[in-house]
């Protein structure tokens, strides 16, 4: 059975950095597509990185240049290093994972098989 759990939301003001990591476990696939999704109250999920399993990445223009998404394969853990963090950040943070590449839809919730419970990220001016 796959799990995903992620860690490491907490408070901080803007400017501030964040590592939220994602355990995974049970997941038996070569080829697969894993990312960092976020839901903020009252929007929709929206895609926020992305990585493949030959560690292509891709990156929402919102978080570009001040995101890093990251895997440990030998840990089965991903991670998403946030700097410069802005009010606008806030959300639930959410790792999600599908068997296949990162080709198609990578930024679509709806792509994903995978879900982890989330972690909530706050970010104060």
């Amino acid at each position: 059975q796959v799990q995903l759990v992620e860690s490491g939301g907490g408070s901080v003001q803007a400017g501030g950095s964040l590592r939220l990591s994602c355990a995974v476990s049970g997941y038996a696939y070569s080829n697969y597509c894993m990312g960092w999704f976020r839901q903020a109250p009252v929007k929709a999920r929206e895609g926020v990185a992305t990585i493949d399993s030959g560690g292509t990445t891709s990156y929402a223009d919102s978080v570009k240049g001040r995101f890093t998404i990251s895997k440990d394969n030998t840990k089965n853990t991903l991670y998403l290093q946030m700097n410069s963090l802005k009010p606008e950040d806030t959300a639930m943070y959410y790792c999600a994972a599908r068997p296949t590449d990162c080709t198609y839809g990578r930024m679509n919730m709806y792509f994903y098989h995978y879900w982890g419970q989330g972690t909530q990220v706050t970010v104060s001016s």
